[in-house]
């Protein structure tokens, strides 16, 4: 078992009389985790693209916690400029974000997409959903994932030390008070609002994948084993989830 510091503690509060949900955490252990990983594998991205990728896990994350437990959601946000796929996901039961950056073999799209996907144990088939979203920034992105895919609008903010937030509409949310939060404001609706602190979720950077796991991958290789290997007597294969990097011999497979 991790101690819990090694983990994001994210409240869900409700704000009542102004009828809206307020999500927050401090996600520093999970960039801490996401840059030891990316270390552990040799994987480096330009900084525009790290801070890119981190704003969308804390966006995921703090959007698990609005949704109920049992969900596994994964988003792909396909970006025209820079030309990457950055693709988070995660489940509270798993108390888990994961996800990683393509930057090669990429479609270049004529607009930025995000692709989402909901699946939970009594679901017969996922719960897909695509939207076209403007601009580069993660916090933006979720506004205009809630007015189309939640039906309500929700707003995220951005603070210092690895802070954020996600204020999201209830029905019949005070919605003058709503559209005039701001940053200045967030941080002490304790103090201003009538709150009550619904529950908390824990989170953290981390994927289940393991070698065993991905050579299952290969088996159509078998037959091809020069074709995969050339003259290499080993290859580099990668979790599809988190980039993490694998050797892998000829016997193995």
């Amino acid at each position: 078992m991790q101690p819990v510091e090694d983990f994001t503690t994210i409240e869900s509060v409700f704000i009542r009389e102004r009828n809206a949900l307020l999500l927050r955490g401090r996600f520093t252990p999970v960039f801490t985790d996401f840059y030891l990983h990316l270390m552990q594998h040799g994987i480096r991205h330009a900084p525009e693209l790290d801070e890119m990728f981190k704003d969308a896990l804390a966006m995921l994350g703090l959007h698990l916690v609005a949704r109920p437990w049992a969900e596994t959601i994964a988003w792909t946000v396909n970006l025209r400029a820079p030309r990457v796929n950055l693709f988070v996901t995660g489940g509270s039961v798993s108390e888990a974000l994961t996800g990683r950056i393509f930057t090669e073999d990429v479609r270049e799209p004529d607009r930025n997409f995000l692709y989402a996907q909901t699946t939970a144990p009594r679901m017969d088939e996922p719960r897909t959903s695509m939207l076209e979203v403007v601009g580069k920034d993660p916090l933006a992105w979720i506004s205009q994932y809630y007015d189309q895919s939640e039906q309500r609008p929700a707003r995220a903010f951005r603070f210092e030390d690895d802070v954020f937030a996600l204020v999201a509409a209830q029905p019949d949310c005070d919605m003058a008070w709503f559209d005039a939060l701001d940053a200045d404001a967030v941080p002490h609706i304790d103090a201003t609002e009538e709150t009550r602190l619904l529950e908390t979720r824990r989170l953290r950077f981390h994927c289940d994948c393991t070698l065993d796991r991905i050579l299952p991958v290969l088996g159509g290789w078998r037959e091809r084993l020069d074709e995969l290997f050339e003259d290499a007597d080993t290859i580099r294969i990668q979790c599809p989830r988190c980039a993490a990097a694998y050797r892998v011999t000829r016997d193995m497979i």
